[in-house]
């Protein structure tokens, strides 16, 4: 029920996911600042993300955080109902799809990103979302949204997509971009108009963290600066 496209660029890494379930970003989507990106789906476990960051945090590793994380004592007894998805600092995605993972079911992989789904209106979904992002210019916002929509044009899923969500984190503490439709009808283009209104926003906010003396005001009711 979910297709989803993690992706390493210098320093960053990014994730879209979309979905047929509600709040799919809110389930499905792990990044760590620093680290790595993650999705955990198909009858979805959240814990195996965070399972996957933390293994890949003590050595980097992404190949082994994943078999770690199937093979390990509490997780092998229901891991065939998972698919997952893993990506690290340096070299290629790699995933695992359980032999209970849905339907129509594939994934795709590069050095830097790795793309998955399940339930899908065929297995060529993984490959389009991969080839729009590595062949798309760009900010890795956009890159990631074209491969999104470029996965919807091509089928996308068996059923109606109904939630979506993209997030990136940089060299701060924080997502830098965290964005989510939760449930609409059309929930890609949903996405796509709230990431052009935080876009041209983003670097200021990041600064509005870091230093907040220098940051820009937006000129909102009762701010007197």
């Amino acid at each position: 029920m979910t297709f989803s496209l993690v992706v390493r660029d210098g320093g960053r890494f990014g994730l879209v996911v979309s979905s047929s379930s509600p709040a799919v970003a809110a389930r499905c989507a792990h990044l760590r600042p620093g680290v790595g990106a993650a999705a955990s789906q198909n009858i979805t476990d959240p814990s195996l993300g965070t399972k996957l960051l933390d293994r890949l945090a003590e050595h980097g590793d992404a190949q082994r955080a994943l078999a770690d994380t199937v093979g390990a004592p509490d997780t092998k007894e229901t891991v065939g109902y998972r698919q997952l998805t893993v990506l690290g600092p340096t070299g290629p995605g790699f995933a695992f799809s359980g032999a209970q993972t849905l339907g129509t079911h594939a994934s795709a992989t590069a050095d830097g990103a790795v793309a998955a789904g399940n339930m899908l209106a065929g297995t060529h979904i993984p490959d389009v979302l991969l080839d729009t992002y590595l062949k798309t210019a760009g900010e890795l916002e956009e890159r990631l949204l074209a491969a999104l929509r470029a996965a919807i044009a091509a089928g996308g899923e068996e059923g109606p997509v109904r939630s979506a969500g993209l997030a990136v984190v940089a060299d701060v503490g924080w997502r830098v971009t965290d964005l989510r439709v939760d449930w609409a009808d059309d929930p890609v283009e949903c996405l796509a108009g709230l990431l052009a209104v935080w876009l041209p926003q983003r670097d200021d906010y990041v600064r509005r963290g870091l230093d907040p003396a220098s940051a820009p005001s937006y000129g909102v009711p009762g701010d007197q600066r």
